[in-house]
């Protein structure tokens, strides 16, 4: 089969193609797994952060991507639930244990043997991979494989961190930087509570033009003052000073929460610049976002097929995946990327 291979991690400015497009050997399913064959796949900045040596996966080579849409093509022994030619997606939670306290709560996004799909696994920058079944997630008919995908991680975690948010009811939202995940959570919650007001801190004005498209209050740069308190807020920043600046601007009792799975060390000195009053007096809360449950994929997935909430998609070439993680790098970002096979 034709895989997307990453051999080792370096910045794109010393390996502007990272990954090589490869003939690699076709995964055969063992027990309790099943054999897709993959349709699509999105691209995320994690796989970015991977190629570049922030997350580096603890095996390499690996064929990277978590957000994939594809048919079952075959069962390995046990695996019945899913019939051959099902349309399923996998996402970033590829495997937990579902004997440890955290998976007895319904957390096994906290599981100590969490696996992640791409990362410590195989994942769906190829024509083939290879799932637990049970961890493979039915994909409602209303949407293309294409409008699928983004939903598995970016509106999967985006869904996890607006329920972390507990924004009250009529409250006041914002989001520090507006990606794949971000402008699903706008969509999410101007279908939910049309009188939320949402504001959008973004770097980029093409970012910020395209918040307000989508029906966001006001947009502004990361480091601005929005024109009232927020209730809560979630940044999917990589950034330290972004954290400063939400809490900053938090409501009295506000919530700010990180969803985002590092923060870059260059800009850890912005912490420095935390002032007690200013940014954490007065109750307020930070909460970081851990890995998706798949309770949160199966959730999401019904909501936004009963919204009809469809990401903007821009599609790619399976071999075209190093150009699309270049456009990502260099933030010509407008919805999700995604590899169509």
């Amino acid at each position: 089969m034709k895989a997307l291979v990453m051999r080792r991690a370096a910045p794109l400015d010393e390996q502007p193609r990272p990954l090589d497009l490869v003939d690699w050997p076709e995964p055969v399913p063992g027990p309790g797994e099943v054999l897709i064959r993959v349709h699509a796949c999105g691209v995320c900045h994690t796989e970015l952060d991977e190629v570049e040596g922030r997350l580096t996966p603890p095996r390499l080579p690996v064929v990277l991507g978590h957000q994939v849409v594809g048919r079952v093509a075959q069962a390995g022994p046990g695996a019945a639930s899913l019939a051959v030619g099902a349309r399923v997606g996998v996402g970033w939670i590829h495997s937990a244990c579902g004997r440890c306290a955290p998976c007895l709560r319904g957390l096994e996004n906290l599981c100590p043997q969490f696996t992640a799909t791409g990362r410590d696994v195989d994942g769906g920058y190829a024509e083939y991979m290879v799932v637990p079944e049970r961890f493979a997630s039915p994909i409602p008919d209303v949407f293309s494989d294409a409008e699928a995908a983004p939903l598995l991680c970016a509106g999967a975690i985006g869904y996890r961190s607006l329920r972390l948010a507990a924004l009250p009811d009529g409250g006041v939202l914002g989001l520090t930087g507006f990606g794949a995940s971000a402008h699903l959570v706008l969509k999410m919650v101007r279908h939910r509570s049309p009188s939320t007001r949402v504001h959008v801190f973004a770097r980029s004005e093409s970012e910020r033009v395209f918040a307000r498209e989508l029906g966001a209050a006001w947009a502004g740069d990361t480091e601005d003052a929005p024109p009232e308190p927020l209730d809560a807020i979630i940044d999917t920043t990589p950034v330290w000073s972004a954290v400063v600046a939400a809490l900053r601007a938090l409501a009295p009792g506000g919530r700010l929460v990180i969803n985002a799975i590092r923060k870059e060390d260059i800009d850890k000195g912005a912490l420095m610049r935390l002032d007690y009053p200013v940014h954490l007096w007065m109750e307020k809360e930070v909460k970081s976002v851990a890995n998706v449950t798949r309770a949160d994929v199966a959730e999401f997935l019904a909501l936004a097929a009963r919204m009809g909430l469809k990401p903007e998609t821009q599609p790619f070439a399976l071999a075209d995946a190093n150009q699309a993680l270049l456009e990502l790098k260099q933030r010509r970002i407008r919805g999700a990327k995604v590899l169509v096979m």
